[in-house]
């Protein structure tokens, strides 16, 4: 590929494109619009389908380990193409699920999590940080906004399918969405820079080596920032999964409060970007402090119950907050342990990250199931969050911070002219 087609930005235009239809916007930011149809028409409790939710975030997390470990021996492109096939032939069998069997649901759940490990920003992540290093910040804040529009535009596609054919067939549009938003791109875009090709690329300069993920998983800032982002997204996506039911449970109508998933959308998108911008010009840990705030907020305004427009005002700061999350993550990985072994580094914390995806919508819907309320599991959620900010305050300097520019060359001024 040469010439305009070849430009390093058009790799983050495909991640941005295929995270649209990754894990977080189709299987955990579109649930809450499946949790009541679903649950009513299979006659199970939200508890029960959120723990379906919890055990495929938990086959994604651990899938990722070796997913990581995969990036690092081989391209991301050849990992990912024949993983998002299957992962859109899971999302479609959801529509096939039976009122008779809870642990067939289990297994489809798990299975779409096996799969969808290709479709979370770990292998997007990896592919555009070999890319970009002065620009890092802000290429993987536009990389991973992906997630915000599909936020915004996937759980209004599967309510528009929900209500004009039903959820089974709204399962089976989403299927032949994750193979034209994302394979496509993935397929014609998505490469390993060589020297050749990539003018700023810090692996093919050799510039980042980095360490070995063994050397990253004794130290602990891996340990301490691994922990604030499970903290940090269990916190988060418990209270973002649950927005729908919980409006709805006040009487605001479906529609209404599947609208206010956009709020959240737009919030991740601009909290990406910003984020991403802030990261290439200050330091990360105070950047990361900044926006963790915000979701503490957004989780007391829909706690309060006040009307609108506060319960808007809420989403959209907790989807700032999981906006800036991703992004840091991947951020933070390769300034502090670089890119020799990025993708079993970046591997292992993302497995706990999607185990906090999981475990946040589990404990918001069983405490629902025996409070009656959100109320008590929000409260817990505002005291991991201040855990996470003071965790990642206290990482320190970058053991691998960005390269600048060689000094131009003085001129040679003991020439003389003629």
């Amino acid at each position: 590929m040469t010439g305009f087609w070849a430009n390093r930005w058009w790799v983050v235009a495909a991640s941005a494109c295929g995270l649209m239809v990754g894990t977080g916007s189709v299987v955990i930011f579109s649930f809450g619009t499946f949790l009541k149809p679903v649950s009513e028409a299979l006659g199970i409790s939200r508890g029960e389908l959120s723990t379906a939710l919890f055990w495929s975030s938990n086959v994604t997390a651990f899938t990722c380990l070796a997913v990581g470990w995969l990036i690092d021996r081989y391209s991301a492109r050849s990992i990912m193409m024949p993983g998002i096939v299957l992962f859109a032939l899971m999302m479609a069998a959801m529509g096939t699920l039976q009122a008779d069997s809870v642990g067939m649901i289990y297994v489809i759940f798990a299975a779409a999590g096996f799969f969808g490990a290709v479709q979370t920003p770990l292998p997007y992540s990896a592919a555009v940080s070999k890319w970009f290093d002065r620009e890092r910040g802000l290429a993987l804040g536009l990389a991973t906004a992906g997630v915000g529009l599909g936020t915004i535009l996937i759980p209004q596609l599967a309510g528009a399918l929900i209500r004009n054919y039903g959820w089974r067939e709204a399962y089976y549009g989403l299927g032949v969405a994750i193979l034209v938003l994302a394979f496509v791109p993935v397929m014609v875009f998505i490469r390993d820079p060589v020297a050749t090709d990539a003018e700023e690329s810090a692996v093919a300069r050799g510039a980042a080596p980095g360490v070995e993920a063994g050397v990253a998983l004794r130290s602990w800032r891996f340990w301490a920032l691994t922990i604030a982002f499970f903290l940090g997204v269990m916190s988060i996506n418990g209270t973002i999964v649950h927005i729908v039911p919980l409006l709805t449970d006040r009487g605001v109508p479906a529609p209404v409060a599947i609208g206010l998933m956009s709020a959240a959308g737009l919030a991740i998108i601009l909290g990406r970007i910003i984020c991403g911008w802030c990261l290439d010009r200050f330091h990360g840990p105070y950047v990361a402090a900044c926006f963790f705030i915000l979701p503490m907020a957004g989780i007391g305004l829909l706690t309060s119950g006040w009307d609108m427009p506060w319960p808007m005002v809420g989403a959209a700061l907790c989807g700032a907050g999981i906006g800036a999350e991703v992004d840091l993550m991947a951020f933070f990985i390769s300034r502090y342990f670089g890119l020799k072994a990025y993708g079993a580094i970046y591997g292992v914390t993302f497995t706990l990250f999607n185990i906090g995806t999981g475990l946040g919508p589990m404990l918001s819907g069983r405490g629902f199931d025996y409070f009656h309320s959100y109320v008590p599991v929000f409260i817990g959620y505002e005291v991991a969050l201040t855990i996470t900010c003071v965790l990642l305050v206290g990482l320190g300097p970058y053991a691998y911070p960005a390269l600048r520019k060689l000094p131009e060359p003085e001129p040679d001024r003991s020439a003389r002219p003629a």
